[in-house]
């Protein structure tokens, strides 16, 4: 069997990866042969055997003005990878979110017969509910991380399971604090405010939100001198610009403790006190390792105009949204200002009775949230497999082999 996949983020290809290793295993031990994989990927994906056609940072764009800038190319490596996909042909296409690009293929490959299966939801309970009218012409099973999302697909008639999130299987249950600061040379001991800032992963989050997080943490330290402050660096690119903002401020202010870290952003929430962090997966990640937080951002005001007319939620970070209340600040767009936003850290450190109870929240969020994500989506893709292919189109271009 031939199994077609898109991950286009770095995010995407961790989880393709881990799913890809489970799907080896499952179809090992039931004593079949190797599922033969293609598409588009990332090198965590090559390292379990995927081949990829064209790699996952083709596909890597962040809003509305960038995403029309490079529109044009992308149509033609999905119209290209559509016509290879069916060519070769593929029994079961996997879309790993990435839903502008992934929902129109789909649709595309399920018209000629592919079954398709798509994994995380777009976000259709926050903005463009319209979408589901697409995903029902699209997708034959959605493979859902939320478990609120089951209902809506419920009601929408479409095949959905929930295979629970990837992070929450791997951020540990019990987070080590004074471990995670061995690991990254602080002292365990210190009694000092460790508090970890997250502007981001994209070099635009960095442009827009690196100096607005850099002037908070001025303010605190002026308040308090002793605060260490570490701020995780994506890639080699996103470190050098990390590294020019840092060096800005410390112009203004020399004694200001910040430490780029290389990578590493799960050790540094797991090793903070609180944290400042921009809107996205990240908040997640920092609620699974339990930290009292402050969710702040910013986007271009094309795409903020139009994600706030589209908006169907008050709130933008998923602590909130999984929870269904306020319990973390958010700073969104215009009210995404210093004084404030250091306010709120003030809060997070110095109110104990409150990070208690945020603890407990995010405690239950976790074990809601686990459930053995790759397991339970290569079980599915396996069931695919199984089943065959609708598809009635030539052979054509050979993939690597999983393995």
């Amino acid at each position: 069997m031939n199994l077609g996949m898109v991950a286009g983020e770095a995010s995407s290809d961790l989880l393709a990866a881990d799913v890809l290793r489970a799907l080896d295993g499952q179809v090992r031990g039931h004593g079949r042969e190797p599922v033969a994989t293609g598409g588009i990927g990332g090198a965590r994906m090559a390292a379990a055997g995927f081949d990829a056609w064209w790699p996952a940072e083709r596909l890597s764009v962040h809003g509305y003005a960038e995403a029309i800038k490079a529109l044009p190319a992308l149509l033609w490596i999905r119209y290209r990878l559509g016509r290879r996909l069916l060519r070769w042909p593929a029994s079961v296409f996997v879309g790993i979110d990435a839903p502008d690009f992934n929902l129109g293929l789909e649709r595309r490959l399920r018209g000629a017969g592919v079954r398709t299966v798509h994994f995380v939801s777009p976000s259709i309970w926050a903005w463009r509910p319209e979408r589901i009218s697409t995903i029902r012409q699209a997708v034959d099973h959605m493979l859902l991380v939320f478990p609120f999302e089951q209902a809506i697909y419920r009601e929408a008639g479409i095949r959905a399971t929930y295979v629970g999130h990837p992070l929450a299987d791997t951020i540990p249950v019990t987070p080590d604090r004074a471990a995670a600061r061995r690991v990254l040379g602080l002292d365990s001991a210190s009694r000092d405010p460790v508090i970890a800032l997250l502007p981001g992963s994209r070099k635009g989050e960095i442009a827009r939100l690196a100096p607005l997080f850099l002037a908070v943490a001025a303010i605190v330290g002026r308040s308090r001198p002793r605060t260490r402050f570490l701020i995780p660096a994506a890639s080699g690119e996103r470190l050098a610009e990390l590294r020019a903002h840092v060096a800005a401020i410390r112009a203004a202010e020399p004694t200001l403790a910040v430490t780029l870290v290389d990578g590493q952003s799960h050790r540094v929430l797991e090793a903070a006190d609180a944290v400042l962090v921009a809107s996205g997966t990240a908040t997640l990640e920092a609620a699974l390792y339990r930290r009292p937080m402050v969710i702040a951002y910013r986007v271009p005001d094309v795409d903020y105009r139009r994600m706030k007319r589209q908006s169907l939620l008050p709130y933008v970070g998923l602590p909130n949204i999984l929870c269904g209340a306020f319990i973390v600040p958010e700073f969104i767009q215009d009210e995404a200002q210093p004084d404030p936003i250091a306010h709120a850290l003030f809060e997070a450190l110095d109110d104990t009775a409150a990070a208690e109870r945020l603890e407990q929240r995010f405690a239950e969020l976790h074990r809601s949230l686990r459930r053995g994500c790759a397991e339970q989506v290569a079980a599915a893709i396996a069931t695919e497999v199984r089943g065959g292919s609708r598809a009635r189109v030539g052979a054509g271009t050979e993939a690597r082999v999983v393995h």
